[in-house]
């Protein structure tokens, strides 16, 4: 059974700076709840093939894996793939202006959940759900809140 969870919210800031901050890596751990670290496992900056090694921590697991930076148009959108582990995922990020002054961020993930992780897709699906609208909440309350 595939996963397929996508969100979104409205963020009163331009799409340039909420990509900034949210494209950039180094950021996850701040607006991520469940991302304890991000390592660059390629030198910055930010391409297509970049590589980056995370690490966190979801539904009471410690996890360790790569993405790999997949298309990347600089504004617009960020797609970044891992195929290690029971849960290979794909991560989208889009921002597209909304109203004047503000963006709609969409956050998408998708994956194959292969052995148990596949008995326990619909429950992973809905915990990513509510891990993502946190994160993505986060993410707007430190961008408001800042003026990054």
């Amino acid at each position: 059974m595939a996963v397929d969870v996508v969100t979104d919210i409205l963020i009163s800031r331009s799409p340039a700076e909420v990509s900034a901050y949210a494209g950039d890596p180094g950021n996850a751990p701040e607006w991520y709840a469940n991302i304890t670290s991000v390592a660059w496992l390629t030198p910055p900056p930010l391409a297509v093939s970049s590589r980056l090694a995370f690490v966190a921590h979801f539904l009471g697991r410690r996890l360790a894996y790569t993405y790999e930076i997949v298309e990347l148009v600089p504004g617009e959108r960020l797609v970044m793939r891992t195929a290690e582990g029971p849960f290979p995922m794909e991560t989208t990020y889009a921002w597209e202006a909304a109203g004047e002054h503000g963006t709609r961020m969409t956050l998408r993930n998708r994956g194959e959940p292969s052995g148990f992780a596949a008995i326990s897709a619909p429950l992973m699906a809905a915990a990513m759900r509510r891990a993502n609208r946190k994160d993505l909440a986060m993410l707007k309350r430190i961008l408001e809140r800042s003026g990054h």
